[in-house]
């Protein structure tokens, strides 16, 4: 039996587009993974505006487009857009679902991530905003033999959403570390959605047959973890021995030890093969056995940030730049501003972390933007410097071209995310699937 796979999002506002061709080209099962750590953090914010927020809120847009599939018993949909609030996604999926008329299935809701209760024991500081582990794929096999028909899970390592499917319907046992390797190579290929076919791809880039209409990924898996990575025909980009290979180095800090909460995975095993067509075959993938403790992340306040990016153009782009932005570091000693740190950096010069114009070449760029951000303990701190930067539109040096402060001129709120270990004996004793039959 080939089950079929499809990734059908990479990141919370991903395009919803593609996934029209992935859904119509057959999937057995389809997943958006929607979270990254930045993710967690913009949710957060939506959270503390509207304590039931704290979700993706584009998941009924996805569950939408795949609903007629879902319906009809073709495909079933997974995904992690419950974000720090998979209670409420739940229940917004359920509530889209009910007033849409739809009768005749199974939602699942994950829930358990949330490590905050255990606070103490883990050393969480009290002003901790989230604190959530990075669950497996168990809860999602747990919720699939349960017949549900839509899964959605909180935190859960991306790779782990693809490897559930294939553990539920293969039938694979937990300390079958090969296959279970084999499913988290899978989901690794799949979870960014374009990246693997042809997207942010470093190669002839501009190679692409249909740019407009990218494509995404679709994983052909066999019982014994070998598997074969497409795409829907006619789309754009391509599948390619050197497309997945970026992918499979993508985030990848020791290819022979990825961990996952299910196992650890030796990518540097993995034999790619290209069969032309798009059509690349994944396969000698090993494993052994899974960490001893979840990932766990913790949010918390980290302060108040400010920001100015002023543009302007030859002659002398670079020097009107810096004698702007030394003004506003002026002003703010000026004012008695408090700052606790400050990010200055030239693009056209230095703005991508090095020099781009080498100190030995007599070059004067067409324009350079002098960015200039700043961190402090309150918003009315950080805003004060907001109201100096239009003095330099006649005041400042000639020719100034644009000066944006961001967000309005409104300060905005510093998370620091930070990566714990959490043992998982607090984590799965808490862990639940919740199903609601519509």
């Amino acid at each position: 039996m080939t089950l079929r796979l499809g990734g059908g999002q990479g990141f919370y506002g991903d395009g919803r587009a593609p996934l029209d061709d992935l859904l119509a080209d057959g999937l057995d099962y389809v997943v958006c993974e929607a979270l990254a750590e930045l993710t967690l953090a913009i949710l957060q914010k939506d959270r503390l505006r509207d304590e039931s927020l704290g979700y993706t809120r584009d998941l009924p847009l996805y569950v939408g487009a795949a609903l007629p599939y879902i319906v009809n018993g073709r495909t079933r949909f997974i995904t992690n857009a419950g974000g720090i609030n998979p209670i409420a996604a739940g229940r917004a999926v359920v509530a889209g679902l009910r007033e849409a008329g739809v009768a005749g299935l199974k939602v699942a809701t994950v829930v358990g991530d949330d490590v905050r209760p255990h606070a103490e024991a883990l050393g969480l500081r009290g002003d901790a905003l989230f604190a959530n582990a990075y669950l497996g794929a168990r809860p999602i096999v747990d919720a699939l033999a349960e017949g549900a028909d839509i899964v959605i899970t909180g935190r859960v390592a991306d790779a782990s959403l693809f490897a559930a499917p294939l553990i539920h319907e293969f039938g694979w046992a937990w300390d079958d570390w090969d296959r279970l390797a084999a499913g988290v190579t899978v989901g690794h290929l799949l979870e960014c959605s374009g990246q693997v076919a042809g997207g942010n791809y470093s190669g002839d880039w501009w190679n692409n047959p249909d740019p407009l209409r990218v494509g995404f990924p679709i994983g052909e898996c066999e019982p014994d973890g070998t598997f074969v990575v497409t795409k829907p025909a006619g789309t754009g980009g391509r599948v390619s021995f050197d497309t997945v290979r970026e992918q499979l180095l993508y985030e990848v800090h020791d290819p022979s030890a990825y961990l996952n909460p299910d196992v650890t995975a030796d990518l540097a095993a993995v034999h790619l093969e290209d069969l032309g067509d798009d059509r690349v075959r994944v396969t000698h993938a090993r494993g052994s056995a899974a960490p001893s403790t979840y990932k766990g992340l913790v949010c918390t306040p980290a302060g108040w940030a400010g920001e100015a990016r002023l543009a302007y153009p030859w002659p002398d782009a670079e020097a009107k730049a810096r004698a702007a932005l030394r003004y506003l570091r002026g002003r703010s000693e000026a004012i008695g501003m408090e700052v606790e740190e400050w990010c200055e950096e030239y693009f056209g010069v230095n703005g991508f972390g090095g020099p781009t114009v080498g100190e030995d070449i007599d070059h004067d760029p067409a324009e350079v933007i002098g960015r200039l951000a700043w961190r402090c303990s309150t918003p009315e701190e950080a805003s004060k410097l907001m109201r100096e930067v239009g003095l330099l539109g006649l005041s400042g040096p000639p020719m100034i071209s644009q000066a944006d402060r961001l967000r309005g001129g409104r300060p905005t709120q510093l998370l620091g995310v930070d990566a714990i270990a959490v043992p998982r004996e607090l984590v799965d004793a808490q862990v639940q699937v919740e199903i609601t039959e519509l």
